[in-house]
């Protein structure tokens, strides 16, 4: 699937059918680790955070009949922040325990972090959401991109800028030139950053 995180008008539409399985299978393969990933990052347990993606699914499956896109009022990112929220409010609200772990393994009550949440000045989980948003994105490309080259030339950018192996053990390896390693390692990252631009169009 080429569109990971952007979703299209057509797979909203399609989605107002409950009975359209392929379709909301495809919404959940497209947004479940985001909505985990901003769970998790809030203070949340690993279950937690599964039971806000179940919750969270299911209040869109609700809502989502009524659900108009237009622009000028809000984005669909947005709207499914608004819905994450309320769901990750509503899992520190059940806990028996105030004390809870942040993502900087500093201690908070759920009060407090209710409270910060709630302020309309504070912009914490819109970041936190944004960041997970552009992760997502990026892997969305790479995969994309990492599909239509050929196997070596992947290799030569991965070997290069994840496993940052110097680019002369790499050229020894693949039996080719410095020059080409820096070439393919530049081709490679502009075709990557073309397709995050591609799919940051086709947001909504």
């Amino acid at each position: 699937m080429d569109e990971l995180i952007p979703t299209r008008t057509t797979l909203l539409e399609r989605l107002k059918d409950w009975q359209d399985d392929s379709s909301w299978q495809e919404f959940f393969d497209t947004y479940w680790k985001l909505i985990y990933g901003v769970a998790v990052k809030s203070g949340l347990t690993e279950a937690e955070a599964q039971d806000v993606v179940q919750e969270t699914i299911i209040s869109v499956a609700k809502h989502i009949p009524a659900f108009k896109y237009d622009r000028s009022i809000g984005s669909f990112k947005g709207w499914l922040l608004n819905m994450t929220r309320w769901r990750i409010t509503d899992q520190f609200r059940r806990r028996k325990t105030p004390i809870i772990s942040t993502p900087r393994e500093e201690t908070a009550t759920a009060t407090q972090w209710l409270d910060k949440m709630a302020d309309p000045n504070t912009s914490a989980l819109e970041k936190l959401w944004d960041a997970e948003w552009e992760k997502n994105l990026l892997d969305a490309a790479i995969k994309k991109v990492k599909r239509c080259l050929e196997p070596e030339k992947y290799q030569i950018f991965d070997f290069c800028v994840n496993k940052q192996w110097a680019p002369e053990k790499i050229a020894e390896t693949f039996g080719i030139s410095v020059n080409q390693v820096y070439l393919a390692k530049h081709r490679v990252t502009g075709l990557i950053k073309a397709e995050v631009e591609r799919l940051k169009q086709e947001m909504i």
